[in-house]
Formats: structure tokens, sequence, C-alpha cells
């Protein structure tokens, strides 16, 4: 049997919170009627800005439910706080002890903090990803990803990912087969990839030199420019245009602008009747079966299954 404890940092999600207790639950509650025995004890400690009562002792496992911040601003003065410090504190002398640690969403810069993601690969909220790029260069970060079980630390992306984690949890200390049942109990799809969800004018727009580029390759989206055009768009050379993009977006140029061309081409299959040639042609692919393959890597769907909830959501 795992024991595991729920670190709720004062002024955590609820929601996150309350997904890690049900998905725990749900898995003892389908272990309990297969005639097995529960595979979690759960407890819940409080970190505020008073004394801790309680601590990690004796936890296997200690999951960080989503801090709640809603700007980088406010989750930068959220670390500083004596809250969030003696979370810290409290999270690497448990890793030192021989327990897994596992968060989402803003709770992965309490990981960060700790240094113990350091030469690791790791994930985040993807609006969050230029600030903890920043931050902490020694990462590797890979916001794209749902989760990043890089045991005996998994981290995950946005806020509702701690879903994935409570699942790659299960699955690792409870077994696959299990998780599986979770996730069908609770009606989950496999959602491998935050990309479908990733805003890029969001990203894009915390530097001013990358929102520029932006903007002109969506002026210019329907012919066929150059990555040296767009560096120059920049007022950036190439390299250090490159670099720029690395560090905000965790994009190659390349990368970068096939993004543009991808979220314009969804918006048109979603909201017109275009034929996908024409699609293709306006978000400057002279091939369809190039916008194709790129739709389903990057939204893991067809241009067909677009235009399909497209429809549903306007009719």
């Amino acid at each position: 049997m795992t024991a595991v404890a729920v670190l709720e940092v004062e002024g955590c999600m609820a929601s996150s919170a309350a997904i890690s207790h049900d998905v725990l639950a749900t898995a003892n509650r389908i272990s309990l009627a297969a005639k097995r025995s529960a595979p979690f004890t759960v407890s819940t400690v409080r970190c505020g800005t008073g004394r801790n009562r309680a601590g990690l002792d004796g936890a296997d496992l200690v999951i960080v439910p989503g801090l709640g911040t809603a700007t980088a601003e406010e989750l930068e003065a959220r670390l500083k706080t004596s809250a969030c410090r003696r979370a810290i504190g409290m999270l690497a002398e448990a890793f030192g002890a021989g327990t897994a640690l596992a968060a989402s969403c803003a709770s992965t810069f309490l990981l960060a903090e700790t240094g113990l993601l350091e030469g690791r690969r790791a994930t985040t909220t993807w609006w969050l990803a230029p600030l903890f790029r920043r931050r902490y260069p020694g990462i590797d970060l890979a916001e794209e990803r749902m989760v990043v079980a890089d045991w005996p630390i998994a981290t995950a992306g946005a806020a509702m990912a701690q879903m994935d984690l409570m699942l790659a949890v299960v699955a690792r200390f409870a077994g696959p087969g299990l998780a599986h049942a979770c996730a069908r109990y609770l009606l989950l799809d496999q959602r491998r990839s935050q990309a479908p969800y990733m805003a890029l004018s969001f990203m894009a727009g915390q530097d001013e030199t990358i929102a520029r580029a932006e903007a002109w390759a969506r002026a210019n989206i329907a012919r066929d420019f150059t990555m040296d055009e767009l560096a120059a768009a920049a007022g950036l050379a190439p390299r250090t245009f490159a670099r720029r993009l690395a560090a905000v977006c965790g994009l190659s140029p390349v990368r970068f602008a096939q993004r543009i061309r991808v979220e314009a081409a969804e918006l048109l299959l979603e909201t017109t009747r275009l034929s996908v040639d024409e699609v293709a042609r306006r978000v400057g692919y002279a091939e369809p079966s190039t916008l194709r393959r790129l739709i389903r890597r990057d939204a893991r769907r067809c241009p067909a299954e677009l235009r399909r909830s497209g429809r549903t959501a306007t009719g």
C-alpha cells in the first residue's frame, strides 16, 4: 500500500486538490470492488503562513496541487512567501528521505525551486513556460507534454492536467490496468500533449520582438517566406532571433512559422466551408498533404475532425 500525502499550500486550487483525492479514492474503490486491497492511504498536509503541525514523514509519495496563480508576476511573488518557502523545504527534505514527488501547473515551480529538477526533464503549464525557462535554464523543459513522469519525480501541465498527473500516479504505484479502469470510470480521454491548447500569441506577446515577428508572419501567411525574412521582421539577426524564440516560446523558427500557419488553418476549417486545398493555399502551403501532416502532429486530429468539431460548436 502506498502512503500518499497531498500537500496543500495556502491558496492552492481547490479543484486541483479535489481531483487528487477523487482519483485516488476511485482507484481504491475499483480495487475493493474487485476484491483486492486498496492501493493507497491518503492524508492531507496543509502548509500555510503559520507553523505546520503535520509533516511529510512516512509518505511514499507527495502530491502538490496547483497553486492557483493568475499571472507570472503573481507566481513570482507567491514563491517568496513563507508558505511556499516552507513547502519547498518540506519537499526537499521528503525527497531526501526517499519520497517520490508529483506536481502540476504552477506547483511545478516549487519542485524546481528545490533544485531537484536540475538536469531532469519536466513540464509545466504552457503559459508559464517562458518564466520557467528563464528561472531554471538547467531543466529540460518539455512544455508541450501534458505529463512528464521522470520518476521519482513527475510534473504535469495546465490546471486540469492534475487529472492526467493522478492517472500517471495510479499507473506507477498501482499498475496501468487500474489507471485505465479509473480513466474509463471517470470518462476521461487520453491527452498526451498540451499542444492543442497552447496559445502561441500569448507566449509570443511576452517579448516585443517575438510579437513583432508573429504579427508579420500572420500578415504574410499566404506566401512562402524564409526564416531570414522572419528574423528581419523581428529586427534581429537569424541566430539571435532563433535563440530569443527558443527562450520565449521553446520553438525553432521553422516550428514557430508552422504553428502560426496551423493555427490559422484550424480556424478556417472550423469556421468556413473552404476545401482543405484552399485552406492550405491561404496559409502558405502548396501541398495540402503538408498541412494535413502538421495538423495531425500538432492537433492530434485530422482536418475532417476539426471541421466536424467546428460545426458542433456552432450548431
